[in-house]
């Protein structure tokens, strides 16, 4: 049974609303947040109407504010327009919808200004708007919004995307458009996108000091922008309506061949049940085998034979896949696709690829994930001379995993690192490297062959007659 002193909501009760009126006095005392949450809470006994009215202030704070936002006071920033959202959501939305997404749109609205005085390199900040952006479709749905002027705001917040806050919207509000406001929607765009950019008038662009050059600069930004977002906004309209043409025609044909873009096109052909027109855009998009192919185009091509049961292909590709990229998760579904003790051959033929692999850090990840700890510590071993002491962020979590049952190995990946520091002279790696090689003096007693390896007592002669002159090395030894 918890005590009458713990923290909980029943012991709280029990001290009555006068006492607790006054903790809260005295809690919230210098705290602004708490202040706020309070206010927030007393207008929401009043009735929707005024608490309403105390979000309305605080968001025209919010917009109005200089401060800049760095990471040490995010989390303030963070918390006070999570309050502001979660009150128009719990104490608005369910009495007055039509209040809560007018005061949704005016939330959204503070994404400009906040990201004008805001560091979000957590992006902890833009969650917040894309959890809006999600209730405004919520709450327009409720609010049984009229379509055409709930696509009208549709069109002005996607002219106003600078963050990135509208990025999903077409697709959040179309349960609340409608296909009648769906269609609605995508003539506005359309509009938009038939109507160039007014050049402005010579008194402006006088006015804050631009030549001609700068004028049709800034123009030109603006026109791309503008045709950027009818774009953008057609593309997601096709998708709401399951046009696929319709998404198609927003790239030009040389884009189409963009692997990713045609791996975009194929997944909802093969959607539309379109599997041969997804293959041709598969097979015409120009992908380089001597460089780097999108995940997601070798998943569409996979995903287009399966469908046009060529599985056959299928498994070729995933073996070249894998061959290629060492992939597992391509090598796994290959193996599963295999007659029982075929896979045995195969994963042995996989594991002999692998160790002759060129890149001997993939193969060494790929070992580490697979996992085949045998295969990996075998690598190291053979390939000692090759193993990179410079990828210490890679080696280091290495040597530990191998530690236990394979100390030979993870004493290579750690002379590995300790070479490199001491031979470049890394002097503020010293510290790591000191311990790297007590461990290595650790694991030497549990190696019964060291094999083609050094021994250590003669490795760690070597490192005194090589490098006995780095003192703020061997000082971190206690030698």
């Amino acid at each position: 049974m918890a005590s009458k002193s713990t923290l909980n909501a029943k012991n709280l009760e029990a001290l009555g609303a006068e006492r607790l009126a006054q903790l809260l006095i005295e809690i919230s005392t210098g705290d602004a947040a708490a202040k706020r949450k309070l206010r927030l809470a007393l207008a929401g006994a009043e009735g929707p109407r005024e608490a309403a009215r105390e979000i309305t202030k605080r968001l025209t704070s919010i917009a109005k504010a200089r401060t800049f936002v760095n990471w040490q006071n995010r989390k303030l920033l963070v918390k006070d327009l999570h309050t502001q959202r979660s009150a128009i959501m719990e104490q608005i939305a369910p009495h007055d919808p039509g209040e809560a997404l007018a005061l949704l749109w005016r939330f959204m609205g503070l994404a400009t200004p906040v990201f004008e005085r805001c560091d979000d390199s957590s992006g902890t900040v833009i969650d917040i708007f894309h959890q809006a952006s999600a209730d405004l479709g919520e709450v327009a749905k409720a609010a049984n919004a009229a379509p055409e002027a709930l696509a009208r705001q549709v069109l002005d917040a996607l002219q106003d995307n600078g963050v990135g806050q509208y990025d999903r919207l077409i697709a959040l509000i179309a349960p609340a458009l409608g296909p009648d406001g769906v269609a609605h929607l995508k003539a506005l765009v359309e509009e938009l996108g038939r109507t160039p950019v007014p050049v402005p008038p010579k008194s402006e662009w006088q006015a804050v000091g631009w030549g001609s050059g700068g004028t049709r600069y800034a123009h030109e930004m603006e026109e791309r922008a503008r045709q950027s977002t009818v774009e953008m906004a057609l593309k997601d309209i096709a998708d709401v309506q399951g046009d696929v043409d319709g998404f198609i025609a927003q790239y030009d044909p040389k884009t189409r061949k963009v692997p990713k873009i045609a791996a975009e096109i194929a997944q909802r052909l093969l959607a539309a049940g379109r599997a041969g027109d997804a293959l041709g855009f598969i097979d015409r998009a120009e992908v380089k085998e001597a460089g780097w192919i999108p995940p997601e185009w070798q998943d569409a091509r996979l995903a287009v034979l399966e469908a046009l049961d060529r599985k056959g292909e299928a498994q070729a590709f995933r073996w070249a896949c894998f061959e290629r990229d060492l992939s597992g998760e391509h090598l796994r579904a290959y193996l599963k696709r295999l007659p029982d003790f075929d896979d045995i051959e195969a994963e042995e033929r996989a594991m002999a690829h692998a160790a002759a692999h060129p890149d001997l850090l993939a193969a060494l990840a790929f070992f580490l994930n697979w996992p085949s700890l045998a295969h990996a510590a075998r690598l190291l071993i053979d390939r000692e001379d090759e193993v990179d002491g410079d990828h210490y962020e890679f080696l280091a979590p290495a040597a530990e995993t191998l530690a236990e049952k394979h100390p030979l190995a993870a004493t290579v990946a750690l002379r590995a690192m300790i070479d490199f520091t001491l031979i470049q002279g890394r002097q503020k790696r010293y510290g790591y490297a000191a311990q790297h090689l007590a461990t290595c003096a650790d694991l030497a007693g549990r190696i019964e062959d060291f094999g083609p390896v050094e021994p250590h007592p003669a490795y760690a002669a070597r490192l005194k007659a090589e490098h006995g002159k780095k003192t703020g090395f061997w000082s971190r030894m206690g030698g």
